[in-house]
Parts: C-alpha cells; sequence; structure tokens
C-alpha cells in the first residue's frame, strides 16, 4: 500500500478504520506465536472503478474503497473471501495494495443460475503463512445427494496451510440464500456438515486441523439454519455465538458468517480472541450506509486468533506432564 497516493478522504477513512480495528481488539501478529484467521463476504466483489474519486457510473467500488478493504485485511493472515465475482479486477486491485507478500488461491466460476457467477477465494499473508499443497472443492457423490439436495450451487473450497508448527485445512463456503424461505438452506446446510464430518473421520486427511469459515446465511444461534450447522459436530467459539455480521441496511442483523470447527479435534490453540470489525460509520461518512456498502460491503469481516506456538505441548509430551494440571511444569525442579 502506497500510503503517499492516498486521497485526504482516504487517509481520514483509514485513520478511523485503525481506531476501529484497535477497538476491536484484533492481536498484533507475532512470529511463531499466532495465526489470525478471517472470513469475509464483499459485496459483489468484481470490477472496480481505477480511481480514488467516485465513478458516477458503474462500478461504484473505487481505488478508495479498495484501500479500506486492504487495511482492514492487512491485520489478518489468511482471509476467505466470498461473492468474487467472474470479473477479477477487484481481487487483482487489492492484492496490488497489500503488496508483493500476499497471496491469493482461488476457485472458477460456479455456473448456472443458482451458482450466480461465484468464486471462493483465500487471500494470505506469505511471510506468515505459506499454502501447503491441498487445494480443492467439495462435491457431492450422488449417493450422498437427497430428493431436496443433489448438489451444492456453490461448491465449498478447500485449501491447506501452514503457520509455524501449525498446519490446517480451511473450508469456506457461500450457502445460497434461495428464494427468500429460511427453511430453503436447511439442506443445503445439512450437506455441509455432514461433508465436514466424514472429512474430520478420516485418519488419513491431509491435516488433522480442519476449520469453517463462510457466509453460511444463518440468521441467528438457536434457528433450524443454525441447527443444521452444528447438526453434524461443528461448533462456534462462545466469542463468536452472538456476534452480528451484517450492516443491517434493510433490517435486523444476522449472524450469517461463521467460524467453527469440531471441538476436541482441534491440534491448534484457539486464544480465545475473535470478533468482528465494525466499519459502519468510519468510512465514506459522506455517504447513506446502503450506498457504503456497494463500496465496501454489506458484511463485517469475522475472525479469530489460533496459536501457533507448541512449545509446552512438545515439551510436556518429552516429560511425560499431565496438560490438565493447573501447572504442568510445576512438577519439574528448580
Amino acid at each position: 500500500m502506497n500510503y503517499a497516493d492516498y486521497t485526504p478522504r482516504t487517509a481520514a477513512d483509514i485513520v478511523r478504520i485503525r481506531r476501529r480495528i484497535r477497538e476491536a481488539g484484533v492481536p498484533p501478529k507475532v512470529t511463531d506465536r499466532n495465526v489470525i484467521l478471517a472470513t469475509w463476504n464483499i459485496r459483489m466483489f468484481g470490477d472496480v472503478y481505477p480511481h480514488f474519486e467516485e465513478n458516477p457510473y458503474s462500478p461504484k467500488r473505487n481505488l478508495r474503497a479498495i484501500a479500506i478493504l486492504a487495511e482492514i485485511i492487512s491485520h489478518f493472515d489468511v482471509v476467505a473471501i466470498q461473492e468474487v465475482r467472474r470479473n477479477v479486477n477487484g481481487l487483482r486491485t487489492l492484492l496490488d495494495f497489500l503488496g508483493p507478500h500476499w497471496g491469493v488461491i482461488l476457485s472458477d466460476v460456479n455456473e448456472g443460475h443458482a451458482g450466480n457467477s461465484e468464486r471462493l477465494a483465500f487471500v494470505y499473508d506469505r511471510r506468515r503463512v505459506s499454502a501447503s499443497g491441498l487445494a480443492g472443492e467439495l462435491v457431492l457423490p450422488p449417493e450422498w445427494g437427497t430428493q431436496a439436495l443433489q448438489q451444492f450451487a456453490r461448491t465449498p473450497y478447500a485449501v491447506s496451510f501452514r503457520a509455524g508448527d501449525a498446519a490446517f485445512i480451511l473450508v469456506t463456503v457461500h450457502i445460497r440464500y434461495g428464494s427468500g424461505d429460511p427453511n430453503e438452506r436447511v439442506p443445503e446446510l445439512e450437506a455441509f456438515a455432514d461433508w465436514m464430518a466424514r472429512w474430520n473421520e478420516q485418519n488419513t486427511r491431509y491435516h488433522e486441523d480442519i476449520i469453517v469459515l463462510g457466509d453460511f446465511n444463518i440468521d441467528r444461534r438457536g434457528d433450524p439454519r443454525f441447527e443444521a450447522f452444528t447438526s453434524r459436530g461443528l461448533n462456534v467459539p462462545p466469542q463468536l455465538r452472538d456476534v452480528s455480521t451484517n450492516l443491517a441496511t434493510g433490517g435486523k442483523a444476522k449472524h450469517y458468517d461463521q467460524i467453527g470447527w469440531f471441538m476436541g479435534d482441534l491440534r491448534m490453540e484457539f486464544t480465545g480472541r475473535a470478533g468482528t470489525v465494525n466499519f459502519a460509520g468510519a468510512v465514506f461518512k459522506e455517504l447513506p450506509l446502503r450506498s457504503m456498502s456497494y463500496r465496501v460491503s454489506d458484511h463485517l469481516p469475522l475472525w479469530a486468533e489460533f496459536s501457533t506456538d507448541r512449545s509446552k505441548e512438545h515439551l510436556m509430551e518429552i516429560l511425560q506432564l499431565d496438560p490438565w494440571a493447573p501447572d504442568p511444569f510445576a512438577a519439574v525442579p528448580d
């Protein structure tokens, strides 16, 4: 990011968004200590107007908006992005703003009406994280299909990464919203949860840790969509269960976006720090909230921090100490 090129309005946006990031408690990125994962549905992330000024026509997303996206994303290590469109000019421009040390892995376009010409993408800080070899789209075998669902509308996308001593598979998805009846989403959510459970039970999976993150179009915790998502053992940490992840431009706040995993089966340690970054009112202050959402997004980024330092675990194994003791290392004499 070349901040010297920013306009005064863009610079003011960045100052305010940095305050919001601090208020959100996003931790610093510390080498060999942590990895910060995030998911963000960036509204209709396609073409971009190649100037900082407003475009009187379309697209409305300009370089000022890209600067805001890049500023927020730069505080994370891997970000799963939903609603990347067939046209990837916006994604390419985002990577230019982030700099040469950022990489991207993305799926091809989901064809057909239900696919909405969308892709799924992971952008990641290559100084901190490396792609470790696995990348693939998840499809339902015919024998797994049901009368209600033969195939995912937008195939979930799985990519493996390594950060320090930690290796993990991230699976992102954008569950189809449907015609407006929330129950239409249940079969797809159940099929996704079943796919993840079957994969998690395989001893031969590429890495042990599987974390899912994306836009699941879940209205709220405890509704049938959330129950379908958690029906096979996937769980959401308490820190994220009541977090609203949309701007509520046309109604009540929702819990569409989620980060979850199979509790007890994750070797990486969740630090307990997680949340969103609420940029509403901090950027494009001269515009109504709805207009701003077409430039930045109508969803908030959702993030969670994990520890990549497994030195304590290794030392306890070598010394045959009880990891559940209040102070496992107290048994080691001075």
